[in-house]
């Protein structure tokens, strides 16, 4: 049986006082076992921001909702307890990025964004004409060697390119060069130092997106392209259906799609060389396109583990255009960066099957033994750190 409750509940505790009649003094009864000392406790925060972060509510909204179930819980106080609770597990974020930096494959896109302040001070400047006035939240999705995957968000006046390079910068010395998979933006490459060497591919979605625009005025043409492409994802999803490792699907891909890839890099440079296509039609953008990317637009031919797309990026923004289309904006760079701290650890939480609202309180619970060991308080592995405290504990009783 499934029942309705609203999102943040309160318990009202009456206390009876009594008063002495001979000296005066106030006695007043005990809290019952398990009240607490803290007014709000570690899941309203993480309700609040699941709700704020995860889901798109702005502050007014479940300000609105609360007062009419009749549990008031003004903006301003919610907005307070995400901001002390950010504080508090701000080292699960440190430690995400860190482990993100040590990724095989790195995803990465940016969005606009508005920061108040931030627009404020470009107004302010006089000589902010010659600089960046944009502000953007980066995506970043990150796959670690055990199958996991990272999620990290950043706003702010930096590209996602820069943002990266700040990511990658904690990249450990001696690990292999890792996959960046982004579309064609050159904003959207970092800029890094000579030691540091990625492998660049580019999204192939973007690329038959072009084609896709075209298609009623180029039916035939684009049909080929498109079912050419169909194919390619046939057999990506034949080999992750099947369970293969980075090395089988390379193989695989070679094997299977090589060939439609050839024919279809055959058929592209015809159009130009038999002067099939109107110069500057949309045709003609998508086809060319196509051919000054095609190297790192195949990288999934000649690299093991690249992927096709930066599909998982794009999915990973929406969160944050979410965010923009419900609450318009952060007002500061601290509120921003509250936000990014836990989409981050929601978004991770989501990627890899784990309840971020669970997560969220247990990390509350465990701040301290977080400072610790950040490691081990990750969405992929807290809930075993959780049993082997528990064991630990049994033993010691």
């Amino acid at each position: 049986r499934i029942h309705g409750q609203a999102p943040i509940a309160a318990t009202v505790y009456e206390l009876e006082k009594l008063r002495c009649n001979l000296c005066g003094d106030v006695f007043t009864a005990a809290a019952p076992e398990g009240a607490g000392e803290k007014k709000y406790d570690e899941t309203a925060a993480s309700m609040i921001a699941l709700l704020r972060y995860g889901s798109g509510f702005p502050w007014n909204r479940l300000e609105g909702l609360q007062e009419n179930l009749g549990i008031p819980l003004p903006a301003a106080t919610q907005c307070e307890i995400v901001k002390e609770t950010a504080v508090q597990i701000q080292p699960a974020m440190d430690e995400l990025i860190r482990q993100a930096a040590q990724g095989d494959v790195v995803h990465n896109d940016d969005t606009s964004m508005r920061v108040l302040s931030l627009n404020r001070d470009a107004a302010s400047d006089a000589d902010i004409a010659a600089e960046r006035t944009g502000v953007f939240t980066t995506g970043i999705v990150s796959t670690v060697d055990e199958g996991c995957r990272i999620g990290l968000y950043f706003t702010g006046r930096k590209h996602a390119g820069e943002n990266l390079a700040d990511v990658l910068k904690q990249r450990a010395a001696g690990l292999d060069a890792p996959i960046q998979m982004c579309d064609a933006l050159s904003r959207n490459l970092p800029k890094l130092p000579e030691k540091l060497e990625i492998i660049v591919g580019h999204c192939l979605a973007h690329a038959r997106r072009r084609f896709v625009e075209v298609t009623a005025n180029f039916p035939q043409e684009c049909r080929f392209v498109l079912e050419s492409l169909g194919d390619v994802y046939g057999n990506d999803e034949v080999a992750r259906v099947q369970g293969m490792s980075s090395e089988q699907r390379l193989h695989f891909h070679q094997e299977h799609s090589g060939p439609v890839m050839e024919k279809l890099h055959t058929w592209l440079t015809a159009q130009f060389d038999e002067r099939r296509v109107e110069p500057n039609s949309g045709l003609d953008t998508a086809i060319s396109y196509l051919l000054k990317y095609w190297i790192r637009l195949t990288l999934f031919l000649q690299q093991p583990g690249a992927p096709l797309d930066n599909n998982v990026c794009e999915r990973a923004l929406k969160k944050s255009i979410l965010h923009r289309k419900n609450s318009l904006f952060y007002k500061t760079r601290n509120g921003a960066r509250v936000g990014d701290l836990f989409m981050s650890l929601i978004h991770t939480c989501e990627l890899n099957g784990a309840d971020p609202f669970d997560y969220l309180n247990q990390l509350q619970r465990h701040a301290e033994e977080l400072k610790r060991t950040p490691s081990v308080w990750m969405p992929w592995n807290y809930r075993e750190t959780l049993a082997r405290t528990a064991a630990l504990l049994d033993d010691a009783a």
